[in-house]
């Protein structure tokens, strides 16, 4: 008797093991290949532009990470266009490799619209294998050496875009006019790698009728640094959400100093708007998504009232 019910017990116990093993493979080969493909164009509407000013489209893109083989991902980033933005902010990262010709023809369509552009430290120097738990059990990954020579085009990327006439906005400032408005930047280097240069001279708005702040990583000292000199919206990217989110908490955490509750999304803070873009792609060696589905932001400025 009391073997027979060892046996019934150990039989439970493997059908439990069992099951579970499949709903980890089932979790994985979603997180693998079907989340990944579950492209979204997130869209908020900011007032943010002066009384009687015409709306202005500005597609925010981040953290593209190309790679070889995913057309998939090139193919959305191309039908971007038919959403017929004034204006594209990139925030960085677009590399997943040395893949310079991928990311070129991906963003071809867009390179016709007004933009301007940060890089990420996986634009300058290639992706390197690390512990994908060292992620979820720290705060911030920070530590890459920027005195390395670079190991990717990051040159050749920034000549082509700015031969297409989006402005380069690593620690400089730029205006366009769009639709009739004057749109005042200032950008920061990658936070993440210590090549911010936050002086009492930068970040500073030249004169406009909406200042919007360009980083790629969103340090809470470059988000001080954009508030204080008083812009009205800041974009950044970088945490991709946290690229594994647990369902109806978050993300464990943003690789950087910000709190993970803030990994996304449109957030005050101080006076400003922040967006914080989830991205489009990962690291080659952590190629998974879970309950963070790759993203682009549509945010439309228009007017504020009279008495804003």
């Amino acid at each position: 008797m009391a073997s027979a019910r060892s046996v019934r017990a150990l039989r439970r116990a493997v059908g439990i093991a069992a099951g579970i093993g499949l709903v980890g493979l089932a979790g994985l080969g979603y997180s693998a290949f079907v989340e990944p493909r579950m492209f979204r164009v997130r869209r908020h509407t900011l007032p943010l532009l002066p009384p009687g000013s015409d709306p202005v489209r500005l597609l925010h893109l981040s953290d593209l990470h190309l790679a070889r083989n995913q057309n998939f991902r090139s193919r959305f980033v191309r039908s971007l266009a038919e959403w017929e933005p004034d204006l594209v902010v990139n925030t960085g990262d677009n590399f997943g490799g040395d893949t310079l010709p991928l990311v070129l023809e991906a963003l071809d369509p867009l390179l016709d619209v007004p933009g301007t552009f940060v890089f990420g430290s996986n634009d300058v120097w290639g992706p390197t294998l690390k512990n994908p738990a060292r992620y979820l059990t720290r705060r911030t990954t920070q530590g890459e050496d920027k005195s390395k020579e670079p190991t990717l085009p990051v040159g050749e990327l920034r000549d082509s875009f700015e031969a297409r006439g989006w402005s380069y906005l690593d620690n400089r400032t730029h205006t366009l006019k769009i639709a009739g408005t004057t749109v005042s930047f200032a950008g920061l280097g990658d936070a993440h790698v210590n090549a911010d240069r936050v002086t009492d001279a930068h970040p500073h708005f030249p004169d406009g009728d909406v200042r919007i702040g360009v980083t790629h990583a969103p340090y809470s000292r470059t988000l001080e640094a954009f508030t204080g000199a008083g812009a009205d919206l800041v974009l950044a990217g970088h945490t991709h959400g946290g690229q594994i989110r647990i369902p109806f908490w978050g993300a464990p955490v943003t690789n950087c100093d910000l709190d993970r509750t803030r990994a996304r999304g449109l957030f005050p803070y101080r006076r400003a708007r922040v967006h914080v873009s989830a991205g489009l792609g990962y690291s080659p060696y952590s190629p998974v998504r879970f309950a963070c589905p790759p993203e682009v932001s549509l945010l439309t400025l228009v007017a504020r009232r009279g008495s804003d």
